[in-house]
């Protein structure tokens, strides 16, 4: 009896158990639409927009654009005829949301600009920072967005949308945008920002972006093209590319003083010691003080982010100075070291024990021989003796705003430096590894030549000398006689690379590295494009070589919960 009334309380208890677990089991969740998954995923994307306009208010970064307008070529296409060229440092929350960093015209030249103006066209440097952002009504209530696809640009999987302004709304921007899947920031968008009119221009761009930290992506380069713009009545048509780059986000903002904290620690217990033998001679003063001057130059133009951080470029750049100073017995002390100018017009210089290159310069290079005859020009600077001013000990005289680095940090050679470093270079290079390749520096030379008269401002320099005058090049010149004939039409000559081929910039950090792309075998004397802007399609990740919290931190917030995908999807692009 016992037993069986046991059994009944077990079932009985089974059954309270059994319907409890029933009562708590959740609903089936309903189906979502299309339609409602789309609507959800604009309103994220288009919140994460209007976060971003206000996290850029907060944010310096040095922006620069450059420009190539073009001209007709029966064989080529396209070539360029002319260029233009800014630097400024960005802040949109100003009214003036660049500040340039370049010489302001004078009386005389701004007379010769609005003379100009009326028979050709002024890019205005506002008009390409409006790229890196969309416009402020950018929501539901003034565009239609239209879903298109599933696409990977690089190793992020995005959403793409084709956006036009509504007829009654107040939007502008026309074209299309990729959304990565993730955090529903838009990186990358492609169109238009209005309609041109006999007074006001709109150029087409692609804007990208890169990632920066968890869930923050900034925009790095847009890309600006018209190959058949009419203007004035529709008489005269506008060809032109460009390329605007930006970087330097995090310049200024490092905070150092955690290393107080850890010098307050370990200095408990310290005891100086003072060695005798290490005091120092007049001369080895003597180069202490102007190694610090060249110390102080460095730091402050990194600081400005003008100048790269310690990195592999530098190093590439070293070795090819390595083998120069060995194979011509030279034992230059201080050692000589090397930095990367993040700019792109054309230039070379010292500071002190420090050969600097641009960026720009570093990319159009086409091959070692070529490089290693501008580094020979440079490091013979270095083994005669002319030395950077010493002033610049003193840190007061690097007390100023970035803005005026250019017109305060001027580096150049006067002529007889330059004639001595040309003669010298000549033999460094005549007892060098590259002594039997020195036809390809030539032809280089002879490249510079032939786009020299239209290309002034890629060969205008900001701190140093020029390498040509009267659209002639003048440094290392006697190279040019040792080099084959010129022949763009041939495909197998590479005399000078594209720009922003070969060296890529971590648009945060101000960091730069070799590019890992594969060499691609051309098809026609067309893809050549020596000195010229070329489109950008950036392999787009969410990895950082120096993640940041505090930029993560200004990212506005998104609802945890992320809605169902439209469901059309399409192959990985390479």
């Amino acid at each position: 009896m016992k037993f069986r009334l046991l059994s009944i309380a077990l079932v009985v208890a089974f059954l309270v158990a059994a319907s409890s677990i029933y009562a708590q089991a959740p609903a089936a969740t309903p189906k979502i639409s299309g339609a409602d998954a789309a609507s959800q995923i604009i309103d994220k994307f288009t919140a994460k927009e209007r976060a971003l306009m206000e996290m850029m208010n907060n944010f310096h970064p040095l922006i620069e654009t450059y420009i190539q307008n073009l001209d007709k070529d029966n064989e080529l296409t396209f070539v360029p005829k002319s260029d233009a060229y800014f630097i400024s440092k960005l802040d949109l929350a100003n009214e003036e949301r660049q500040r340039t960093l370049l010489n302001k015209p004078g009386v005389l030249g701004s007379i010769k600009n609005q003379f100009s103006q009326l028979y050709s066209i002024q890019y205005i440097p506002e008009g390409f920072s409006q790229m890196l952002v969309l416009d402020q009504t950018f929501d539901k209530a003034n565009y239609d967005f239209e879903y298109v696809q599933r696409e990977f640009l690089g190793g992020v999987r995005c959403l793409v949308f084709d956006v036009r302004p509504k007829a009654e709304g107040n939007g502008k921007f026309t074209g299309r945008i990729w959304v990565e899947d993730k955090d529903f920031n838009i990186v990358r968008f492609n169109g238009t920002n209005g309609k041109s009119s006999t007074t006001k221009m709109y150029f087409h761009f692609d804007s990208w972006r890169e990632y920066m930290g968890p869930g923050v992506w900034l925009p790095a380069y847009v890309y600006t093209e018209e190959s058949n713009f009419g203007y004035m009545l529709g008489q005269r048509k506008l060809r032109f590319k460009a390329q605007t780059r930006l970087w330097g986000y995090n310049a200024g903002r490092t905070d150092k003083t955690d290393e107080l904290t850890q010098l307050f620690v370990e200095s408990d217990g310290v005891n100086d010691k003072v060695d005798q033998s290490e005091t120092s001679s007049p001369v080895a003063e003597l180069r202490a003080w102007q190694r610090q001057a060249e110390d102080n130059v460095i730091r402050r133009l990194e600081k400005a982010a003008l100048i790269a951080p310690d990195g592999e470029v530098n190093k590439v750049l070293e070795t090819v100075i390595s083998n120069l100073e060995i194979t011509n017995d030279l034992n230059i002390v201080p050692e000589v070291r090397a930095r990367v100018l993040m700019t792109s017009p054309l230039e070379s210089f010292t500071i002190g024990h420090t050969i600097v290159l641009s960026k720009g310069l570093i990319d159009v290079l086409p091959d070692e021989a070529s490089l290693a005859a501008i580094l020979a020009h440079e490091l013979a600077h270095i083994a005669l003796g002319h030395q950077l001013d010493t002033k610049y000990a003193f840190n007061d005289r690097l007390f100023f705003n970035d803005v005026q680095t250019f017109g305060v940090m001027q580096l150049k050679r006067d002529p007889r430096e330059e004639t001595e470093a040309d003669q010298k270079a000549a033999e460094y290079l005549k007892n060098s590894p590259y002594q039997d390749k020195l036809g390809n520096a030539g032809l280089f030379l002879k490249a510079v030549n032939l786009r020299a008269g239209q290309l002034p401002s890629l060969l205008k320099p900001h701190i140093g000398n020029t390498m040509v005058k009267d659209s002639r090049v003048t440094r290392m010149a006697d190279l040019i006689s040792t080099a084959p004939e010129l022949q763009m039409n041939k495909i197998e000559q590479i005399a000078a690379l594209p720009l922003g081929g070969r060296v890529r910039v971590d648009a945060w950090s101000g960091t730069v590295e070799l590019s890992k792309a594969k060499p691609v075998a051309l098809l026609s004397p067309r893809e050549k494009m020596p000195f010229e802007v070329t489109p950008v399609f950036l392999y787009l990740t969410r990895q950082v070589t120096m993640p940041s919290t505090n930029v993560a931190t200004q990212a506005s917030a998104t609802p945890a919960a992320s809605p169902a995908e439209p469901a059309t999807d399409t192959k990985p692009q390479n």
